[in-house]
């Protein structure tokens, strides 16, 4: 029951009170205002960790999380009434922090191997990424996997591949050589050097990096399409409530008209 400032005002003012009584009286009112406020729920910040994927998410040069994904995400977040901490993160230390509960949500794509019984992911697909095999324009298309074998084949260095990519590097018939970089534009020169047959990367990044360079864009063959979903944490706190709270988030600002492609 709210405090009545009228009762309030005529014990603080009463001639027969000892002169200890009135700041007693006031800290009483405190309390039960206090406690009046307690059943109002505190939303956990949320630990929000991405990889450095442009232009979907990435680091800007004012050391600012940004891209598309990030933004739809504090969206989601902001209109759930969750504050938020985003920290980009490489791919084995999100996986383990996934694992653990020290991290809370990644906006990623689903079926990571390491994270298998481990996540919810969000009713909603936020987004969509195409993974090609990419050559150069002096080399025909492969057919595949037949024209992999012994083939030098660029791959990003912590970088998760599922089936039949997977399969493929793994396959001792086919002899794949494997060449790990860190960056997608060190992979396109690679590619242009001829120090790898093929390249397997991610669509926007690359043709982001040939944007940059004044580059015409290269032949591919799409692999796989990814949807990007919001990953959650099963050891995060509430995890079940926050993927919950993240869809009707979503399904609020798409009924508002809101547009939420990227």
């Amino acid at each position: 029951m709210p405090p009545n400032p009228a009762f309030a005002h005529a014990v603080l003012h009463s001639p027969r009170l000892p002169r200890r009584l009135p700041s007693m009286a006031a800290l009483c009112l405190l309390l039960v205002s206090s406690l009046s406020l307690a059943g109002v729920p505190q939303r956990e910040t949320v630990a929000v960790r991405y990889l450095e994927f442009p232009p979907y998410s990435f680091t800007n040069a004012e050391g600012l999380p940004d891209g598309s994904i990030i933004r739809l995400t504090q969206r989601l977040l902001k209109q759930a009434g969750y504050p938020a901490d985003f920290r980009t993160a490489p791919s084995a230390r999100l996986y383990a922090g996934l694992a653990d509960g020290s991290m809370h949500l990644w906006p990623g794509a689903p079926g990571v191997p390491q994270l298998k019984g481990l996540t919810l992911e969000s009713r909603y697909q936020v987004a969509e990424v195409n993974l090609n095999l990419y050559h150069r324009s002096d080399t025909p298309a492969p057919a595949l996997p037949e024209d992999l074998r012994d083939k030098r084949v660029i791959l990003l260095t912590g970088y998760t591949y599922r089936p039949p990519v997977s399969d493929w590097l793994k396959d001792p018939q086919l002899g794949i050589k494997p060449t790990q970089t860190s960056s997608h534009a060190s992979a396109l020169a690679m590619l242009e050097l001829r120090r790898g047959e093929f390249l397997i990367d991610y669509q926007s990044p690359v043709e982001r990096e040939l944007q940059t360079r004044n580059q015409p864009p290269l032949p591919f063959i799409t692999l796989h399409r990814l949807p990007i979903k919001l990953i959650i944490s099963r050891a995060a706190p509430n995890s079940r409530q926050l993927r919950d709270d993240l869809d009707r988030a979503y399904e609020t600002l798409r009924a508002a008209g809101e547009d939420l492609s990227l």
